[in-house]
């Protein structure tokens, strides 16, 4: 796990390995043990390592191959290394580290890009081809691992962050609006290849990047073409269990990120009463028996059979405190405090281990929100599948005494255009000019919340959604120099997810059945049948109405830069926020987006 850059240049000339070091120094968070630059004419790759397999100096990188024809600079972990190792040395190569990067090189030179789908793992990878002067970039199956750049007639400049690339070339410092009224209006970031920074892209996932005298973008991997190919059969926690084992390759401490839910459960369960491992330290956060989604019973269910638990409580002080520091490591605006709690989470994590698990993935195989429901019920409509229909929601009632999925269900009937003008309103605060130029061909509107079926709109999440949870897992591990690895994105878990009937999925007013069904025996009753949904909640509405963002929330909406923006209308922003104080309503999400927009950006726009 570690960091990656580079700048390619299609006339050559300048001095890069200068800037390149420059970008590596910014985010030396993401390596901190071992870091190198290649050079040549027209390139300089630059690495920082976070060592993980293969602590040895000599797996560092950049990485050339035995005939100095391929370079090599990794992010990520290729799980099934070992396997993919016995094959090329049945093919004649030679090794001389244990590194899966060393794999990863020789594979790609005996198979070139077939070599891609035979990786089981996370990835962002940049090979160059020093006979043919041309740069290869790849980006894993789902988007774990990041890959962000720019370029323009004269080069190409990539990194695994977007502050490295913002540092060296700060003309780059300019908004994607779009991006914002998406994030103000929808909640929704990183739902196609653009950023919150106009010119700066990202890498879409499942895509490879060809640089020589331009660059070329293609696709490598099509989930849905997959899905054509899986018939969803077989067990699905055989292939959770193996991919937990693939996962716990490593030459350094793993532990569990454990939020209490279904997902980080399973991980744990299959850990401990599968393998018998006791030895697992385990990450969470916790609030106490006053905030309605505290964990700490479901988490300690698993008190009797870990040896180290270790607990964070995150509040409005430590947030207020970090604000400056997570909003810098996040590098782009981020829609709730949920992944502060992680950011937390992985604090506490680094001082024990380097690597975690996380159930990061499941909801969107299995229908984990409760908006799926409304999916799943606009399925049964358009099939005229009205007594299934019925049943179902009935059973909804009686599970959840809620009328949330029926209200997402009539919002997913809508058109388009209506649904951006409903969530619009809702917000309230979002200003009339900004909403006209772009309440048009939105593409969360108009594909995100448009699917047809439970299935389209599962794969519709990978493609559009899933990324932003990848992002903030990714940010807020590497930002304490530790790896991430999501058991539940093993691509054999996932295609066989997103094969499944609707009804292995949700069933009688429940998501996840077939988890349910499967982890029957190995996971806590009170766990399996848990009805609702937290994750890494935070108690926010509580927190910002402390006194110490009392002040500062009112200081950032009165404040000209505030105003200047032009994305919310600040009258309305304080008659809102005094209703929230008088409790009236909670409105702590949208809050959150008002400041986070405002402090990112004065730190990175200017």
């Amino acid at each position: 796990m570690c960091g990656i850059c580079g700048i390619f240049e299609f006339r050559a000339g300048t001095d890069k390995e200068t800037v390149t070091r420059r970008m590596m120094s910014v985010m030396k968070h993401r390596g901190p043990d071992d870091e190198g630059v290649w050079s040549d004419k027209k390139i300089s790759m630059g690495f920082v390592r976070l060592s993980i397999i293969d602590l040895n100096h000599s797996a560092n990188q950049p990485m050339t191959d035995d005939e100095s024809r391929y370079v090599i600079t990794f992010n990520g972990e290729i799980y099934n290394y070992i396997e993919i190792r016995e094959k090329l040395i049945s093919k004649g190569h030679r090794f001389k580290t244990g590194s899966d990067t060393e794999v990863l090189l020789k594979a790609y030179a005996e198979w070139g890009k077939e070599s891609f789908s035979m990786f089981n793992g996370m990835f962002a990878f940049a090979i160059y081809d020093r006979y043919s002067g041309k740069l290869i970039l790849v980006r894993d199956r789902y988007g774990v691992k990041p890959l962000y750049y720019f370029f323009d007639s004269e080069k190409f400049i990539y990194a695994s962050e977007i502050q490295p690339i913002l540092d060296a070339y700060p003309e780059l410092r300019e908004t994607n609006d779009e991006a914002v009224f998406n994030y103000l209006v929808f909640n929704r970031t990183d739902y196609d290849e653009t950023t919150f920074f106009r010119r700066i892209k990202k890498l879409r996932q499942g895509h490879y990047a060809e640089i020589e005298t331009t660059a070329g973008f293609r696709q490598w991997y099509n989930l849905k073409q997959r899905l054509g190919e899986n018939d969803g059969k077989g067990s699905l926690i055989e292939l959770l269990e193996s991919s937990v084992k693939l996962r716990l390759r490593s030459d350094v401490p793993v532990g569990v990120c454990l939020s209490g839910g279904l997902d980080s459960s399973t991980i744990m369960s299959i850990l401990t009463r599968k393998f018998g491992r006791r030895d697992i330290n385990s990450f969470s956060a916790v609030y106490g028996g006053s905030f309605e989604h505290d964990e700490s019973r479901f988490i300690n269910e698993y008190r009797d059979e870990i040896s180290d638990m270790h607990f964070i409580t995150p509040d409005h002080d430590t947030l207020f405190n970090d604000m400056e520091d997570f909003v810098n490591a996040h590098g782009e605006p981020i829609p709730s405090t949920s992944p502060y709690a992680q950011y937390k989470v992985m604090e506490i994590a680094k001082k024990k281990v380097k690597v975690t698990l996380d159930g990061q993935g499941a909801d969107e195989e299995l229908a984990g929100y409760h908006y799926f429901f409304g999916n799943y019920f606009k399925e049964l409509l358009l099939r005229f599948r009205f007594i299934t229909l019925a049943a179902e929601m009935i059973s909804y009632r009686r599970r959840h005494h809620s009328l949330y999925a029926y209200k997402t269900f009539l919002y997913f009937l809508l058109p388009a255009y209506l649904k951006t003008r409903l969530r619009s309103r809702k917000a309230g605060y979002i200003s009339e000019g900004f909403y006209s130029e772009y309440k048009s061909g939105n593409k969360i509107a108009g594909e995100l919340y448009s699917s047809g079926s439970l299935n389209e709109a599962l794969l519709r999440h990978f493609e559009m959604k899933l990324e932003h949870l990848l992002k903030w897992e990714d940010r807020n591990s590497m930002h304490f120099s530790l790896e991430a690895r999501l058991p539940f994105l093993d691509y054999r878990v996932v295609e066989h997810c997103l094969s499944l009937p609707s009804k292995e999925i949700i069933r009688q007013g429940m998501t996840k059945h077939i988890l349910r069904r499967q982890t029957a025996g190995l996971l806590p009753e009170s766990i399996r049948d848990r009805t609702d949904k937290t994750g890494f909640d935070t108690p926010e509405d509580e927190w910002f109405r402390k006194e110490n963002f009392r002040e500062f929330i009112s200081d950032v909406i009165n404040s000209e830069s505030f105003r200047g923006m032009g994305y919310v209308n600040p009258d309305m922003a304080s008659v809102l926020y005094k209703m929230h104080l008088d409790r009236k309503i909670n409105i702590s999400k949208d809050i959150w987006k008002w400041i986070n927009l405002y402090l990112w950006k004065n730190k990175f726009i200017g």
